[in-house]
């Protein structure tokens, strides 16, 4: 008999597997993350891809190819996968931007200027922070790193679980594989230790004002 343990182990290490899988698959369509979920009808698969027409395929061929992969070579019943694009949102995705930043290195450029391309492009389109990390041999024949940060970035607590977002990839280029790793914050981060002001109530400032004149009215009766 499988220990609850053992069995919790066997079914994370399948999921890491098939998301990496997916993820090769997709990578071309511009992958932008997947989440799985069992349901009563089946698994549900959904892929964030940039460009989902790539995914789905003529007449669905390629998303059909997609669903008997993954119920051959990981048993799944009845996967359902379901497509979704990225659409504006595609800058603000650390999977996707870290693609395409490795793409950049591929191609050549240098990369301070491809980082600090990518960290102004994230910002732009609303990020509230931004790191930026490239780790290889970017210079010279020793293995190095370099960050690029803008904004507010979180590296702990509860911040980091609910508003950071993350993404992987790698550049293979004739020095070696060059690891990118980008990081997030979302537009709608609220931080725990923000401050919010209330503006007062038209009806309250109203009574607020009202209560000195009437207590300037009542002494001056008094002193008649």
């Amino acid at each position: 008999m499988v220990s609850s343990a053992k069995r919790l182990v066997k079914d994370s290490v399948k999921r890491m597997l098939l998301k990496e899988y997916i993820k090769e698959q997709t990578e071309r369509a511009g992958f932008g993350g997947v989440t799985i979920q069992r349901t009563p009808m089946g698994t549900q698969v959904s892929v964030i891809a940039e460009k989902p027409g790539l995914v789905i395929g003529h007449r669905g061929e390629a998303i059909r190819k997609l669903q008997n992969s993954l119920s051959t070579k990981f048993g799944i019943d009845n996967p359902q996968i379901d497509i979704k694009e990225a659409g504006r949102g595609a800058n603000l995705n650390p999977q996707i931007m870290a693609r395409k930043l490795a793409d950049a290195l591929e191609r050549g450029w240098q990369f301070r200027r491809a980082s600090h391309s990518t960290v102004q492009r994230i910002m732009e389109s609303g990020a509230k922070g931004c790191e930026v990390m490239i780790a290889g041999k970017i210079r010279g024949d020793r293995h190095k790193t370099a960050k690029f940060f803008a904004g507010n970035i979180k590296f702990c607590g509860e911040p980091v679980n609910q508003w950071m977002h993350e993404g992987y990839c790698q550049a293979k280029l004739k020095a070696g594989v060059i690891g990118v790793t980008i990081r997030i914050m979302d537009p709608k981060a609220v931080m725990p230790d923000a401050v919010k002001i209330k503006e007062p109530q038209p009806a309250a400032v109203a009574a607020a004002e009202a209560k000195p004149a009437e207590k300037k009215e009542d002494a001056t009766a008094e002193k008649k």
